[in-house]
């Protein structure tokens, strides 16, 4: 027996991580072959980083897609790098991405010395692993999720999954113990229930979330009284809720705010508002409507038959949206704004931020008629169960339930 069969193999530098989820992997490989087509056609630099999406809650595709553009050689990649990974602050993903960067510098791309930020080492006595904040999407109703990752001594746990609604206040707060092997799985869970975007935000605005979740019912059933019991550690790591509002982006001229008003009714096609969008229950007093104008035997002009059908989708949009609800619905399209904001999805968010402030200042006059986002929210509904319906399928309910984390990791409730 030798000793070298006891001895630990190294990775080798370049070696794959573990395999992605056959899903996981089509999409990565398409987001290769469209970033593949960009950089053959000189793309701008900006134009690039659109192409690929990092997940800060997904260490194993961050490691995936690094090791796939390290397989490119073109020298728009080291900078791309830098930019999509250089600011991640855990050791796995820095590490992969120096791994990158040097497997690029000896095929000949140009890195330069000073691309990387200067790594800052740790204070003594603090823990290595910074503080991170991950939220979601906001859903119908107001719901939404955040988690907190840090270290387990500080709660007890380290992985803190809250649900919260912006009327009601606390629905979940769980704390979790996981290894990396069971973070991976509840992060795949999450996604297998529609639950795939996340945005990284600041700790300190994931804080000011939670506490005005709390604020709205301390004792509430659904977490309340648990996250009261771990407000103040959580406040002493993650931060004081101190972040900046959501309303308060950064402000819109008047040119930008026309400008992006009209863009507001595309965002009702985007797959981030699809729980917005009515019900199929909500919507068959419409679709009821709407089949009586096809099947009437009025000889109408299309201009006439226009206008009986967008009076029906006004008349929805104002009974589905009522004005009492508005000022509501436009704070949820600013923080979606700030959402869109972190996802770099610039344009998206001065849409939602101009459509979000004219609901909450409640400026717009009646004579323009029914609100533009709204309106297309509506209207997208009605074509999709009109479309369901004459397929002859069951139609699907935009509001599906929400993904709660699974119970077997519970440590504490």
């Amino acid at each position: 027996m030798t000793r070298d069969r006891h001895k630990k193999t190294r990775p080798r530098l370049g070696e794959a991580p573990p395999p992605l989820t056959p899903e996981a992997a089509a999409a990565l490989e398409a987001e290769v072959a469209a970033l593949t087509a960009a950089l053959e056609a000189g793309e701008a630099p900006e134009d690039l980083r659109r192409l690929v999406t990092a997940r800060p809650e997904d260490p194993l595709w961050d490691l995936h897609l690094m090791a796939r553009l390290a397989a490119l050689s073109h020298p728009a990649i080291p900078p791309l790098l830098a930019a999509l990974f250089g600011a991640s602050p855990d050791k796995a993903r820095r590490k992969a991405l120096k791994r990158a960067l040097h497997l690029l510098k000896t095929r000949g791309m140009p890195v330069p010395a000073d691309l990387l930020p200067r790594e800052e080492a740790a204070p003594l006595g603090q823990p290595a692993a910074p503080p991170q904040a991950f939220v979601s999407p906001i859903f119908a109703a107001g719901e939404r999720y955040l988690i907190l990752e840090g270290p387990k001594e500080f709660l007890g746990g380290n992985f803190l999954v809250a649900r919260i609604s912006d009327q009601e206040g606390f629905q979940e707060c769980t704390l979790l113990n996981l290894k990396s092997k069971d973070r991976r799985e509840v992060w795949e869970h999450f996604r297998s229930q529609g639950l795939g975007d996340w945005g990284q935000a600041p700790p300190a605005y994931a804080v000011r979330l939670l506490e005005e979740a709390y604020a709205l019912d301390p004792n509430a059933a659904g977490g309340g009284a648990r996250y009261g019991s771990l407000r103040g550690r959580i406040k002493e790591y993650w931060g004081g809720p101190k972040a900046p509002a959501p309303e308060e982006l950064e402000p819109l001229s008047p040119e930008e705010r026309r400008h992006f008003r009209d863009k507001a009714p595309e965002l009702a096609a985007d797959p981030l508002f699809q729980s917005w969008l009515p019900g199929m229950e909500e919507l068959t007093p419409w679709l009821e409507k709407l089949k009586e104008l096809e099947s009437s035997p009025l000889v109408l002009s299309e201009i006439q038959q226009r206008a009986r059908l967008d009076a029906v989708v006004d008349e929805a949009t104002t009974a589905l949206y009522p004005k009492d609800t508005r000022a509501a619905w436009g704070r949820r399209l600013l923080a979606m704004a700030y959402f869109l904001d972190l996802e770099g999805r610039l344009p998206e968010a001065r849409a939602a931020q101009s459509a979000g402030e004219d609901l909450v200042s409640g400026e717009r006059s009646p004579l323009l008629g029914e609100d533009p986002f709204f309106r297309a929210l509506v209207w997208r509904a009605l074509s999709l169960a009109r479309e369901f319906i004459r397929q002859g399928k069951a139609p699907q309910e935009a509001r599906g339930p929400l993904a709660k984390p699974p119970g077997s990791l519970i440590v504490t409730r």
